[in-house]
Parts: C-alpha cells; sequence; structure tokens
C-alpha cells in the first residue's frame, strides 16, 4: 500500500503526539519530507494527497522509530540549519542553539565590514566559526577544539560551506599562548556550562545523546573554561581585542566578576531573545 503525506502526517502525530507539542511536531515533519521525498513545505502542504513510496515510507517509519526513542532529530537527519546555513552533525558535537546564533549575531553586528583575525575555543560543528568565516569576509578564522572527532566534522562543515578555517586540536585547559595564534581581534567560546547538578532539569534528548564533555562542568568550579580561556585571552588578544562568551544563565554575576578580576573592561552581558543572560563581551586590558 503507498500511504499519501496527509495519512503518513495523521499516523505519525497519533505516535508522537504526546511525546511532542503540535508546533515542534509540524517541524519534525517538515525537515523530514524535506529530506526523504525532496519536498519543500510549500509542496508538502499543497499535495497532502501525494503517494509516497514504499521505500520512501519505511525510512519516515525508522526515523518516526528513533525520535519516539528521544532521538534528536538533527542527529537523525545529520544535519541542522545555522544561521541560514548548513551544518553535519553527529552525537560527536552539540547540536547548535538559537542562542548561539544570537551570539554569532552579536558579532557579525561589531566586525561585519572589519579585517579581523579570531580564533573560537571549543568549536565542535564549527557553527560558530564557519558562519563568522562566511559572513565576515575580511577574517582570518582560528578554531580550536579537544576532540579529534569533533574537528573532523568541523573541517566538514567549512569545505561544505565554502570557507577557510584553521583548525587547532588542543586541551584549552592546558594550552600555553605560544602554541596558540596571538594578536587576535576577538576569541569566541561557548564553552561547557552546564552544572552536573542541573542534570536533572535536561531533556532526556540532550542527556542521552549530545556529548557530556561538551555540556558539563562540575559545581565546585563551574568558571573553569571561563578562567582558563580569559587568562589566555589576556596574552592572545590585542589591547582592546574582544572576548565572546556563551553563558549560564544562573552564573551572569560570577563571569563578569571574573573578567573583571583579569582587567577586562567594558563587560557587557546580554540578554537572549526569551531575556535571559546568555551572552557576555569584554575588552582585553589596554596597558
Amino acid at each position: 500500500m503507498n500511504y499519501t503525506i496527509s495519512q503518513i502526517t495523521a499516523n505519525v502525530k497519533k505516535t508522537l503526539g504526546s511525546k511532542f507539542s503540535a508546533r515542534e511536531l509540524d517541524s519534525q515533519l517538515f525537515l523530514i519530507y524535506e529530506k526523504i521525498l525532496n519536498l519543500s513545505r510549500l509542496n508538502v502542504l499543497a499535495y497532502p494527497d501525494t503517494k509516497v513510496l514504499n521505500s520512501d515510507y519505511k525510512q519516515i517509519v525508522n526515523i518516526v522509530s528513533r525520535l519516539s526513542k528521544n532521538e534528536p532529530i538533527q542527529y537523525i537527519l545529520g544535519e541542522t540549519e545555522f544561521y541560514g546555513l548548513f551544518f553535519k552533525v553527529n552525537q560527536d558535537v552539540l547540536i547548535p542553539r538559537p542562542e548561539t546564533e544570537e551570539l554569532a549575531q552579536w558579532i557579525i553586528n561589531d566586525f561585519k565590514k572589519a579585517t579581523i583575525t579570531l580564533l573560537d575555543i571549543g568549536t565542535g560543528s564549527g557553527c560558530i566559526a564557519v558562519t563568522l568565516a562566511k559572513e565576515i569576509l575580511s577574517s582570518k578564522v582560528f578554531a580550536l577544539d579537544i576532540s579529534e572527532v569533533s574537528l573532523k566534522v568541523a573541517h566538514e562543515n567549512a569545505q561544505m560551506n565554502g570557507v577557510k578555517v584553521n583548525f587547532i586540536k588542543q586541551d584549552i585547559l592546558n594550552a600555553v599562548a605560544s602554541d596558540l595564534p596571538v594578536n587576535l581581534d576577538l576569541i569566541v567560546s561557548n564553552p561547557p556550562y552546564i552544572k552536573k547538578s542541573e542534570m536533572i532539569l535536561m531533556q532526556p534528548n540532550v542527556l542521552d545523546y549530545e556529548p557530556p564533555l561538551a555540556l558539563f562542568v562540575d559545581d565546585a568550579d563551574p568558571l573553569l573554561f571561563y578562567r582558563a580561556i580569559a587568562k589566555l585571552g589576556c596574552s592572545l588578544l590585542k589591547p582592546g581585542g574582544a572576548l565572546y562568551f556563551e553563558i549560564n544563565e544562573s552564573l551572569s554575576r560570577e563571569v563578569f566578576q571574573l573578567l573583571e578580576s583579569f582587567n577586562y573592561y567594558e563587560i557587557a552581558v546580554k540578554n537572549d531573545i526569551h531575556g535571559k543572560p546568555r551572552m557576555l563581551k569584554a575588552l582585553n586590558y589596554k596597558p
């Protein structure tokens, strides 16, 4: 039997309706139809009686089964969108979040027409580094990560989006300034910042599938990565160079005070679209 799109949609909503909101489910269905059937949202809505090949239907059933086990749609499809660009993702890298897009937008607004050299620390999928290389045309971009497999994904994303990024394998907690690019105009990082005690607040699709190395820090020292990056930034950034962080909304005051202790100035915390303090910018000390 060849099912129509409308029949498949109804079946999927019956199967997954208790796990996702109607809006989430519609969004996921459009992504599935685009990936498997090569149909746009407009075509899906305009031609709901289109019959689906049995082979394609089986793929859709498999995807729905994986969704029912909390696997993120981005990992299932192997890709996601960030700042209008497509990125490959798998369980070795975090799924890019909307607040990270807002951080990238902040940097682009500040440096869109500038000639700059920048370093993205903890690049993961490369979403920040690749986006900045794409949007800030006169930029030289470096991106660092401890994970070889993450760097492989990030390199593929740079190639796929037609930009040059210089990738560095390094543990930022043990890095020394002499091993890294210097005289930088900016450093950006979305480091691990979720305290392990906050794990109970996380959804299964995050806890069971996304890499814990990129997410969690010990409650005893939640500023571990911020401290290491801020310290290195003093040596790597030009005087007056900018440091941008994505931050835990519950730690904005602590990160602010940390940067003050390293003599950064013009420190600014910015709220995300939901009004939560999720981004921070500071300038390196001018002697």
